[in-house]
């Protein structure tokens, strides 16, 4: 029966930290951001928009709906209550349901990346003819995430195929074999893809050099923690399944969602990891941006 507290506990927690933390966080963040465009070009090329003005109408309705998940999130926790006092337990309906339900809570998230995608690229389009003054000085990866931690990516990614070829031989019921490696191996490439699009794709319309130097780190040590904890979650769940504890599998993915949710916060609010090293005001400001997402 503990496992099950504990598991509605961290299901609590998923809800506070994904739908009301993150999102509070976020909306710091893209203030904090907005405030980094490059406001002359922009009033040159469309003297009616006010970009602060645009983001609070857009914050508005994400906020509305970030609350209507919470309160499904509340109502979800009080059924997953009475059910777990109930004998019939489901352990694998109940992890449906919560991967159901964190895919709903991502879901404002993943309509703000699209919207923005679109939006860059009708912007682009029609600056195409315009000429600026480009900064030549090029970024590589451990410009923002340290040397050791892409060791470690790599690191528990071997140990996690080794780990996968040592089950195959003693496998437990429902073990995918190799499947498991393809599924890490793709969740790693797709991260990889996006890293590289962030460090080498063209750049956002209006976005300033300061700007886009904190959005690049930022998206690329998300990527990177999220293939650790990806990696770390499965091998969490594999081992339990060999202890015949598969019972804690319900808080454990719980768990994972959360510590998911902030290492992205982690991602939005470190500084660049050498600020210095640009010898500019560019650098010192980056690092107010992150103290005043931090305060």
């Amino acid at each position: 029966m503990i496992e099950i507290y504990a598991f509605l506990a961290a299901f609590a927690v998923q809800i506070l930290a994904v739908s009301v933390l993150y999102p509070s966080w976020l909306i710091r963040y893209a203030r904090v951001r907005v405030t980094s465009i490059d406001t002359e070009r922009l009033a040159q090329m469309y003297p009616d928009v006010d970009p602060i003005r645009a983001l609070e109408r857009f914050l508005t309705p994400y906020r509305r709906v970030n609350v209507v998940i919470t309160v499904l999130g509340v109502l979800l926790l009080g059924w997953l209550f009475n059910l777990g006092r109930r004998p019939d337990w489901d352990r694998g309906h109940v992890e449906l349901l919560i991967m159901a339900y964190y895919m709903v809570q991502m879901l404002p998230l993943v309509l703000l990346g699209v919207f923005g995608a679109i939006y860059n690229k009708v912007i682009r389009g029609s600056l195409a003819e315009v000429k600026r003054k480009a900064i030549l000085r090029r970024r590589g990866l451990f410009d923002f995430v340290s040397p050791f931690v892409v060791f470690l990516a790599v690191l528990v990614y071997i140990l996690f195929v080794v780990f996968v070829l040592y089950i195959r031989q003693h496998p437990f019921p429902g073990f995918a074999g190799l499947i498991n490696i393809g599924a890490v191996t793709l969740v790693y490439a797709l991260n990889a893809f996006v890293t590289y699009k962030q460090l080498y794709g063209s750049k956002a319309p209006f976005d300033t050099h300061e700007g886009r130097v904190h959005t690049i780190g930022a998206t690329v040590r998300i990527a990177v923690y999220s293939c650790i904890a990806a990696v770390v979650f499965l091998s969490l769940l594999f081992t339990l399944a060999l202890l015949e504890l598969k019972k804690w599998e319900p808080f454990a993915l719980s768990v994972f969602f959360v510590i998911n949710t902030l290492l992205c916060l982690t991602g939005l609010i470190a500084p660049p990891r050498k600020p210095a090293a640009d010898g500019s005001a560019s650098a010192a400001r980056l690092g107010s941006e992150a103290q005043d997402l931090s305060a």
